[in-house]
């Protein structure tokens, strides 16, 4: 029970799981996908996942953040349906410009305090943290206590991700064409993590599919022995659906896991990903 009255916002670009995001009121402000037409859609509004996936097997479109007048017109709903603050948990400012355009117009607002938290992730590994603010703002913490309280709930998340193809990374700017033509000619798939900054860098390389899947189970056991206990979360692509399998080989080699989350991919993180890609997050809990 939200009795604080403290909004929980976030982006498209943290993967909250959508039952979760309904059942707590988290408003999702959402990211840009522009097609070479001119046409733009707001993901997970007007383009799904899928829908996008059927559109780049004939075009890789771009992505852009959300407008000012987009963020500010989200804060303004809050407010005008009883909410009295909001903590706003941000992709990473060090992948968007998001996080940064949400602090601009946090500052800009009068009579509407917001904390804006960075999550320094992506997908999954930033959704895992909004879920951990509404139950934080559920159980009576403060607005003031939330922003350092979730800074320290992001420093216990990692999160991988691997992908098929290597072409989308690299159109996306994401690896060097060296990387790129090394990877595709010895089927190299890297796993792909975030580091402290927030950035994209590769955790380990693995040759061929398999394992690149088994690589990243590896690491998130890894993780794992840092804690007592762990809650563990898996997303997959439409295109890449293994919610079974991963969930089953993760808690054979994960004993301290407490909790399995299962989350789709959102359409802009596919753009520079692909639409074959599988990614798990482990959180100390």
């Amino acid at each position: 029970m939200n009795s604080q009255r403290i909004a929980v916002i976030t982006d498209t670009g943290a993967d909250t799981p959508a039952d979760f995001a309904r059942e707590h009121d988290v408003r999702i402000v959402p990211l840009c996908i522009n097609f070479s037409d001119g046409s733009t859609y707001k993901s997970g509004v007007t383009i799904t996942p899928e829908q996008l996936i059927e559109r780049m097997a004939t075009e890789i479109p771009s992505t852009s953040l959300p407008s000012p007048e987009t963020i500010r017109r989200e804060f303004d709903r809050a407010r005008d349906d009883g909410y009295v603050a909001a903590v706003f948990v941000s992709i990473s400012a060090g992948l968007s410009a998001t996080c940064d355009t949400v602090r601009m117009v946090a500052d800009q607002l009068d009579g509407f305090p917001v904390e804006v938290v960075d999550t320094r992730s992506i997908g999954i590994g930033a959704g895992i943290v909004v879920m951990e603010a509404v139950r934080m703002v559920e159980a009576g913490i403060t607005l003031q206590h939330l922003g350092a309280m979730l800074e320290l709930v992001a420093r216990k998340n990692s999160v991988f991700f691997s992908v098929k193809s290597l072409e989308y990374l690299r159109k996306g700017g994401r690896i060097s064409a060296a990387v790129y033509r090394l990877g595709s000619a010895l089927n190299i798939k890297p796993v792909i993590t975030c580091n402290a900054r927030g950035t994209y860098v590769v955790a380990r390389k693995a040759r061929g599919w398999e394992r690149a899947i088994s690589a990243q189970i590896s690491l998130v056991e890894e993780r794992a022995r840092r804690y007592d206990k762990v809650r563990v979360a898996i997303c997959c692509s439409s295109a890449c659906d293994m919610f079974d399998e991963l969930e089953e080989r993760v808690l054979a080699q994960v004993d301290n896991a407490v909790e399995v989350i299962r989350s789709g991919v959102s359409a802009e993180l596919l753009v520079h990903t692909g639409p074959e890609i599988v990614g798990i997050c482990i959180q100390g809990v």
